[in-house]
């Protein structure tokens, strides 16, 4: 009975050692029901979706989705009958090139060559300084180019992009097609030549389809030879006025036949095409929408420094739309 009591005392006075060797052995066995019954719960095979998150990419996946770049559409509001505005190239002939400005893992080099639009260097710089502003500008001396400057890049050898300009006022393909000029573009080493020609081709009275296009075979074979890695970009011409009479000027109407025969060209040839007199109207209202907007110089060829921005900004739009589907296709 004394024994039975000193047990009783040690289990119940909290000041003795034993009260805490059996509180901690009842907490113990109680653990271990508690594990029993939950490992009783059988695990699923596959975690229930969860609806409100995304995808989850591969790593090299979600380096890639990242690369996307953010473009708005400047096409005025007063601008009727415009097309989409994208860069035509069914059969991917850029792809190479897009691989390039994606890796951006050495200086990517554009030379723009073409006749006066290109010449007053407003339109080809506005799409450099935005180039330089989604992929970087480390691979370029900084400097504000002019009508009065150079349209040459300064490298510096680092990775990014290099945008040359080379326009020559009344120029034509034919023209371009020279010794000397082939060799200066050659002598940039381009990853991407493009070729704006057509406003001055449109001007000839003699216009001739079979003649234009044999033009522009020769200078891009020419270019072909010694830049054997470089891609390929034609841009049509933003439509025009001509004389008619001492005073009067009407709608140069031999444009859509040099718009054609480019159009034809490249696909014939397999060569990528940003269609610009379609984008802004085309024949119905190209030189009808440049007017209304006030963009067209007092010769209603040329344009006035909103109207070069314009087209600089709609190259530019153009270009990353085939960028970012580029990206796309490597991402799905």
């Amino acid at each position: 009975m004394e024994r039975s009591n000193m047990r009783k005392e040690k289990c119940t006075n909290r000041s003795n050692p034993y009260f805490h060797r059996c509180a901690f052995l009842c907490v113990f066995v109680l653990m271990q029901a508690f594990s029993v019954v939950y490992s009783q719960d059988v695990i699923p095979d596959k975690a229930k979706r969860d609806h409100n998150s995304g995808p989850v990419y591969a790593s090299t996946a979600m380096e890639r989705l990242m690369r996307f770049i953010p473009v708005s559409n400047p096409m005025p509001s007063l601008f009727k009958d415009t097309m989409e505005n994208v860069i035509i190239d069914p059969n991917g002939s850029l792809d190479g090139f897009w691989e390039k400005v994606s890796e951006m893992n050495h200086p990517v080099r554009i030379v723009h060559i073409g006749d006066s639009h290109v010449r007053g260097h407003v339109f080809p710089y506005i799409m450099r300084k935005l180039l330089e502003e989604d992929f970087g500008r480390e691979a370029v001396i900084d400097y504000d180019v002019s009508y009065h400057t150079t349209g040459l890049a300064q490298e510096t050898g680092r990775a990014g992009i290099v945008y040359h300009i080379l326009g020559v006022n009344g120029a034509t393909c034919a023209s371009f097609n020279k010794p000397e000029r082939i060799s200066e573009i050659i002598s940039l080493n381009p990853d991407l030549i493009i070729i704006s020609f057509g406003t001055n081709e449109a001007h000839g009275r003699n216009y001739n389809r079979s003649e234009h296009r044999q033009q522009m075979m020769n200078l891009v074979n020419e270019l072909r030879k010694g830049c054997i890695n470089a891609g390929f970009l034609l841009t049509t011409p933003p439509g025009a006025y001509i004389r008619s009479g001492r005073r009067n000027r009407i709608i140069n109407t031999r444009t859509p036949l040099v718009v054609k025969t480019e159009k034809d060209f490249a696909a014939d040839n397999d060569i990528a095409i940003w269609d610009l007199y379609d984008v802004v109207g085309g024949e119905k209202c190209a030189c009808k929408n440049w007017t209304a907007t006030g963009m067209y110089q007092r010769d209603k060829i040329h344009f006035t420094r909103e109207g070069y921005t314009l087209q600089g900004l709609l190259l530019h739009e153009a270009f990353i739309k085939a960028y970012n589907d580029y990206v796309a296709t490597k991402i799905y």
